[in-house]
C-alpha cells in the first residue's frame, strides 16, 4: 500500500508520497534521481500513482528521500507523467506548508520558519510564515537563475531561454497568435510541444552538469504592463510531454525573473506580479542581481486530502494509462 498526502499550490496539484515507495539508493539526491530513472520497480509506483485512475495527464509529485548532508531536512525527488524533473517550485511551495503542519518542522505560531530541503538542481529554501498558528505564505529561495540565451530559433518563433532549477525557453504568447487564457488551452499544448523539440538538441538545452540538460518547458506569458510594485505578467507552462502547470510555475517564474533582471524590469524593491492561465498569483522578486540572480518566489498550498493506494492483482489496467 502507498500513502499520500495531496496539496495543491495556484491549483496545481503536489501529491506527497509519506509510505510505500521502495529504497532508492545514491548518496546525493541527484544520484537518487538517477537510480529511480533506471529502475522498474521504483518507477513503477510514479506511474501507479501519475496515471489514471489513480492520477491524470496533469498529475505532479514527489518521493521524500535523504538528504543530501545534515544541513537540511529532507531530499525530494520530483515526478510527473513523463519521469523526473530537476527542480520544482510549486512543489517547494508545497512541501514548506506541509512540513510544518506536520510538525516535521517544528514552528511557533507566529513568524518565519524555514525548512531546507535538497533537490536535484541544488538546496532550496522555503520560508514558512506562520500567523495564529496557521500557514499564511510560503516564499521559496531557489537555486540561481540566469538568462541562457535571447531571442534564439526556436521553431516557428524567437525565444528567450533561461535557467530557474530548469531550462525553460520564454515565448509571448502572441508570437504564436494565442494568449494565456483557457480557451487557447489546446493551442497552447500544441505549440509548446513544437517549440521545446525545435530546442532539444540545440546547445541551448544544455547545462555545465549533464545531468540538468534539456528544455524542461516552454513558458507563455502576456505582458500586463507594470503595477507601482513592478511588472505583472500572466503566463502558462507547458513541460515535459504536452503537460500543462496549472500555478504560475515556480522555477518557470525564477527563469522569468532572470530574463526581467536582464531587462532591467526588476531593480532593487519591485516585485513581479506573476499570474497564471486560472487566475491565481505567485509573486517574485530578485533577491541580488549579476550574471546569476538570487531570487524569492512566494505563494499558498493547501493540503486537499490523505490517500491510500493499492493494485489488485487481479487488475489488467495494472499501472494504468495516459491520455493527452
Amino acid at each position: 500500500m502507498i500513502t499520500t498526502t495531496d496539496y495543491h499550490t495556484a491549483g496545481e496539484p503536489f501529491r506527497i508520497v509519506t509510505a510505500g515507495v521502495p529504497d532508492i539508493p545514491g548518496a546525493t539526491v541527484l544520484e537518487r534521481r538517477a537510480a529511480a530513472q533506471s529502475s522498474p520497480e521504483i518507477d513503477a509506483v510514479r506511474q501507479l500513482l501519475v496515471q489514471e485512475p489513480r492520477g491524470h495527464a496533469d498529475m505532479y509529485g514527489c518521493f521524500l528521500v535523504p538528504p543530501d548532508d545534515d544541513g537540511a531536512e529532507f531530499g525530494v525527488l520530483f515526478w510527473h507523467k513523463d519521469g523526473y524533473s530537476t527542480a520544482c517550485g510549486h512543489g517547494t511551495i508545497a512541501l514548506g506548508a506541509w512540513a510544518v503542519r506536520t510538525g516535521r518542522v517544528p514552528a511557533a505560531p507566529d513568524g518565519v520558519t524555514d525548512v531546507v530541503m535538497d533537490v536535484p538542481s541544488g538546496r532550496v529554501t522555503a520560508a514558512v510564515t506562520c500567523a495564529g498558528g496557521k500557514v499564511r505564505e510560503v516564499a521559496f529561495r531557489n537555486v540561481g537563475a540566469y538568462v541562457i540565451g535571447r531571442d534564439v530559433e526556436a521553431g516557428p518563433v524567437r525565444a528567450d531561454v533561461s535557467y530557474g532549477g530548469a531550462i525553460y525557453a520564454s515565448v509571448p504568447a502572441s508570437a504564436v497568435g494565442l494568449a494565456v487564457r483557457p480557451e487557447d488551452y489546446t493551442g497552447l499544448i500544441a505549440a509548446g510541444r513544437e517549440i521545446k523539440a525545435a530546442l532539444t538538441a540545440t546547445p541551448w538545452a544544455a547545462h555545465a552538469d549533464s545531468r540538468l540538460s534539456g528544455i524542461y518547458g516552454t513558458i507563455f506569458y502576456d505582458d500586463l504592463g507594470d503595477t507601482p510594485a513592478g511588472p505583472h505578467q500572466r503566463s502558462v507552462t507547458v513541460f515535459a510531454d504536452g503537460q500543462v502547470d496549472r500555478s504560475p510555475c515556480g522555477s518557470g517564474t525564477s527563469a522569468r525573473l532572470a530574463l526581467l533582471s536582464a531587462d532591467g524590469r526588476l531593480p532593487a524593491g519591485a516585485v513581479l506580479t506573476h499570474d497564471s492561465i486560472i487566475g491565481t498569483r505567485f509573486t517574485g522578486r530578485v533577491l541580488s542581481a549579476g550574471d546569476t540572480v538570487a531570487t524569492e518566489v512566494s505563494g499558498t498550498a493547501y493540503q486537499t486530502g490523505e490517500c491510500t493506494f493499492g493494485l489488485d492483482p487481479e487488475d489488467r489496467l495494472g499501472k494504468g494509462f495516459v491520455l493527452r
